[in-house]
């Protein structure tokens, strides 16, 4: 007689967790899930839910590490360049293009005749503000965003966008496509998406993921894009706590 597959696994598969899809989706989707819980709980929820995710997160990425052999950061000039210019771009653009919801409220106001629904205004993300009266605790919530965007996100976005999507969209047996290998739809799409999650700043996101890509594809490596994430993150975030321009947190 023959051993039963393991539970949770098709006939003749091998289980989701031992899948090379898996150690490359998990972190991206748990950060998104528990970061679409801010605000929704008590007033201030917003920042100990940015703080579990990342501490929830960190721990998935240092868990599975080893099943991640591209994850690994390498510093080059073009990837700080890269860096900088996507910071600048993000700053420059700022206020200057409509974003995805206000492209579609004009559409639907050109197609039905109806003006947009006002959307309630969300105060910026600012702990110092929030904890005025624990200024320690604002600024550890600083501290923790600060890291989290500047090294764990890229870690996190840059494997699933530039390693697992892209490669993907190329062929399904992804880990077999070389990370230097051009292909106009895989690049169209991993853009197209990337932009799409960003849909306040969807413009400089698509130039963004464009070039993070563009970093992958002609250094064959995964680890210039995520310094370059880094790099792009880390100054928006000292600009942000610089002039109280909490948007770019």
């Amino acid at each position: 007689m023959s051993a039963s597959p393991p539970l949770g696994s098709p006939s003749g598969s091998q289980p989701l967790w031992n899948t090379p899809e898996f150690p490359r989706v998990l972190p991206f989707a748990v950060f998104l899930l528990i970061g679409s819980l801010a605000g929704k709980g008590f007033a201030g929820s917003e920042y100990w839910v940015y703080a579990i995710k990342t501490l929830v997160a960190a721990v998935l990425v240092w868990t599975l590490r080893g099943r991640l052999p591209e994850m690994r950061w390498a510093f080059s000039l073009p990837a700080v360049a890269v860096g900088i210019t996507v910071a600048a771009l993000w700053m420059a653009l700022d206020g200057q293009i409509p974003s995805l919801s206000a492209l579609y409220d004009r559409f639907s106001t050109l197609w039905t005749g109806k003006g947009p629904v006002p959307e309630p205004v969300e105060p910026p993300w600012n702990p110092l503000v929030f904890f005025r009266d624990a200024p320690a605790l604002g600024w550890a919530f600083v501290a923790v965003r600060v890291v989290g965007r500047s090294v764990l996100v890229p870690m996190i976005e840059e494997v699933f966008y530039r390693s697992f999507l892209y490669r993907m969209v190329v062929r399904p047996d992804f880990e077999s496509v070389s990370m230097g290998l051009w292909q106009a739809k895989a690049f169209a799409v991993t853009c197209l998406l990337f932009g799409l999650s960003h849909p306040g700043q969807w413009l400089p996101a698509l130039v963004c993921a464009a070039l993070y890509q563009g970093l992958v594809l002609r250094r064959r490596r995964l680890g210039d894009a995520m310094v370059a994430h880094g790099v792009t993150n880390a100054i928006l975030s000292v600009y942000a706590i610089a002039t109280g321009n909490w948007r770019f947190t």
